[in-house]
C-alpha cells in the first residue's frame, strides 16, 4: 500500500491548481489566506475522517463510545465544518455563506486553539469574488479541486507531509507576489541556519516575536528531540498570525502561544505585567521599519530603550532592544536578522551598538549573500546576541555572501552553505578566547576572531569588511604578450578588410 500513499508533491501540485481558480479575480496576497483555509479545513475534517473509522474498528456496534472518543480529540470538528458537508452543499446559491458559517462553528468548538482566527476572512464576499452567480461558479470549483486530495494520516506518506505543504505554499505566495507577501516569509534555508545557531535545548521557553507564518519558532523546534520545549510568538498582521496559528496546528504544535498586535508598540507576551522571558529569542523583524513607535519610547513602561532610543525612520535596534530584554539574564539568547546598515550606521544606533558591545552581549556577527529574501535583493546579516558570555569578550565575524546556490529569481543557501557557518560558530564557542590584544583569522576570506580591542580600534563599527578580508588579488599582465596579442588581432582585422573588400568588388558592389 505504501506505493499508493499521498506524497507532498503530488499536494502541492493539487492545491497549487486551485490557485488557478482564484488567480482571475484577486492577487496571491490575497487568495492566499483563502487557499490556506480551505487546506487547513480539509486537514482536519481528513483527520477526523481517520479518528473516526480507527474508533469504529475499536468500538464496532457502539456509536455512542466512538463520539465520546472524538470529543477527547486535540479539535472537534462540527458537522457544519466538516469539508465533505461543505462539498455537498457546493451547489448550494448560498455556499459561500454555508463555508463561513462551518468556519465560524469551527471557531466556536475550539476556541482555545482556534479563536478569531477565520475572522478576517469570508468566502461570502462581494468585494472579493464578486456578484452572486460568479462567487458560487469560484466557491464550486475551489470544493472541487480540494475534493481531489486525501489527506486521511493513514493515507499520508510521513506526518511531515502536510505541515511541509503548508510551507511550501506560503514560499511559493511569497516568491509569486513579491514584497508585500514576502514581508512574513523567511526562506526556510535561512529559518534553519539561524535556529541551528542559536541551538535550543530541551526545557526551553522560545520566541518569535515577529512571527511572521510561523517558520523560525518551527524550525526551532525541530533542533530539540522530543516536546520539552514552549513556543510563543507575536505577530502584527491579523491575516498572518491567522496562518501562524494555523501553521502551528499543523505542525502538531497546538500548545505554542501565538499572540496578535504590535510587539513595540503592544507587547502581549507578559507575566506579572513584565515581559516574559525566554532561553532563545529569534526573529527576522521588517527591515529599518519606518514610524516603528519613537515617539513613545522614552516613557516605554518596560525600560526598553535604556541604551538609547533609535531613529525613528529605522526600527532595527527597536526591535533587537525588545528582543534582548525579553531573555534571560546570564543565559538567554538572540538571533535577529537585520539590514547591513545596523553594522555601521552612527548617531542613536551606533550609541546602542557601542552599549550593547561594551555590556559583551555581542556574540557573531554573521554576514548572508544577496537576494535570498523574497522582495529585496540586499544582503543582509545575522547578529547573535549572548547574555552568558561571561569572561570571553570575542566576537566572531563571518562573510558567508559567496557561498550560495544561484536561482534565477533568488538565491538560495545549500544545506553545505549552512553546515559551513554553523561548524565556524560552533568551533568558536569552544575556542579558548584570544588572550593577545590584537585579533586572529580563523579562515582566510572567510571568517575572523575579533578581540574588543579590534572592535574599539575601529570605532564599533562592526562592517563585515573591516575584519574578514575577502580581497583577491588580480594575476600581473604581462604588457609585452598583450601588445603583441593586439598587434596580431590588427593584422588580423586588415587582412579581413581586404578579403571582404576583394568580395565586394568581385559582386560588383563597389
Amino acid at each position: 500500500m505504501a506505493e499508493n500513499k499521498i506524497t507532498q508533491k503530488e499536494i502541492n501540485n493539487i492545491v497549487w491548481k486551485a490557485c488557478d481558480t482564484l488567480r482571475p479575480v484577486m492577487g496571491s496576497e490575497q487568495y492566499k489566506d483563502y487557499i490556506l483555509t480551505l487546506l487547513f479545513i480539509k486537514y482536519l475534517s481528513d483527520v477526523w475522517k481517520d479518528k473516526v473509522e480507527q474508533y469504529r474498528i475499536k468500538y464496532p456496534d457502539n456509536e455512542e463510545m466512538v463520539k465520546r472518543q472524538l470529543q477527547r480529540e486535540r479539535f472537534i470538528l462540527p458537522e457544519i465544518s466538516n469539508f465533505d458537508h461543505l462539498f455537498q452543499n457546493r451547489n448550494e446559491p448560498n455556499i459561500g455563506e454555508i463555508i463561513d458559517i462551518g468556519l465560524t462553528a469551527l471557531e466556536d468548538a475550539n476556541r482555545s486553539k482556534l479563536a478569531m482566527v477565520f475572522r478576517s476572512i469570508s468566502f461570502n464576499s462581494e468585494t472579493v469574488f464578486g456578484q452572486t452567480k460568479q462567487r458560487n461558479a469560484i466557491m464550486k470549483n475551489l470544493l472541487v479541486d480540494f475534493s481531489e486530495l486525501d489527506l486521511q494520516p493513514s493515507h499520508l506518506k510521513n506526518n511531515d507531509v502536510i505541515g511541509d505543504s503548508y510551507e511550501f505554499l506560503i514560499s511559493k505566495f511569497a516568491g509569486e507576489s513579491g514584497k508585500k507577501s514576502g514581508e512574513f516569509y523567511t526562506p526556510s534555508e535561512v529559518s534553519t541556519l539561524l535556529a541551528k545557531l542559536l541551538d535550543p535545548q530541551p526545557g526551553n521557553r522560545m520566541c518569535d516575536p515577529t512571527a511572521g507564518s510561523g517558520s523560525l519558532l518551527i524550525k526551532m523546534a525541530d533542533e530539540i528531540e522530543g516536546k520539552n520545549y514552549s513556543l510563543y510568538g507575536q505577530e502584527n498582521n491579523g491575516s498572518t498570525w491567522a496562518l501562524c496559528r494555523m501553521n502551528m496546528f499543523l505542525h502538531e504544535q497546538d500548545s505554542a502561544t501565538i499572540e496578535w498586535g504590535d510587539t513595540i508598540n503592544n507587547p502581549k507576551l507578559l507575566e506579572n505585567d513584565k515581559l516574559m522571558k525566554f532561553h532563545i529569542v529569534g526573529a527576522n523583524p521588517p527591515f529599518s521599519l519606518d514610524k516603528w513607535g519613537a515617539d513613545t519610547a522614552a516613557s516605554d513602561q518596560f525600560n526598553r530603550f535604556h541604551r538609547g532610543i533609535p531613529p525613528k525612520s529605522k526600527g532595527d535596534y527597536a526591535f533587537i532592544s525588545h528582543m534582548i530584554e525579553t531573555t534571560y539574564e546570564d543565559v538567554g539568547k538572540v538571533g535577529v536578522i537585520v539590514p547591513h546598515g545596523v553594522l555601521f550606521r552612527s548617531s542613536s544606533e551606533g550609541q546602542i551598538r557601542k552599549k550593547l558591545i561594551d555590556e559583551n552581549l555581542l556574540e557573531a556577527v554573521i554576514g548572508l549573500p544577496a537576494n535570498l529574501f523574497f522582495g529585496t535583493g540586499i544582503p543582509a546579516a545575522i547578529l547573535i546576541f549572548n547574555r552568558g558570555k561571561g569572561s570571553n569578550k570575542d566576537i566572531l565575524f563571518i562573510d558567508a555572501s559567496r557561498e550560495f546556490e544561484n536561482g534565477k529569481n533568488q538565491n538560495k543557501l545549500r544545506e553545505i552553505d549552512i553546515e559551513h557557518i554553523v561548524t565556524a560558530f560552533k568551533t568558536f564557542k569552544s575556542v579558548t578566547p584570544l588572550i593577545s590584544e590584537k585579533g586572529a583569522i580563523v579562515e582566510d576570506k572567510y571568517s575572523y576572531r575579533a578581540t574588543i580591542a579590534d572592535i574599539i580600534e575601529n570605532d564599533y563599527n562592526l562592517n563585515i569588511p573591516r575584519y574578514v578580508d575577502t580581497f583577491e588579488e588580480e594575476e600581473e599582465i604581462d604588457i609585452k604578450a598583450t601588445h603583441n596579442n593586439i598587434t596580431e588581432l590588427k593584422k588580423q582585422l586588415t587582412e579581413v578588410e581586404n578579403q571582404m573588400e576583394n568580395y565586394l568588388k568581385e559582386l560588383n558592389l563597389i
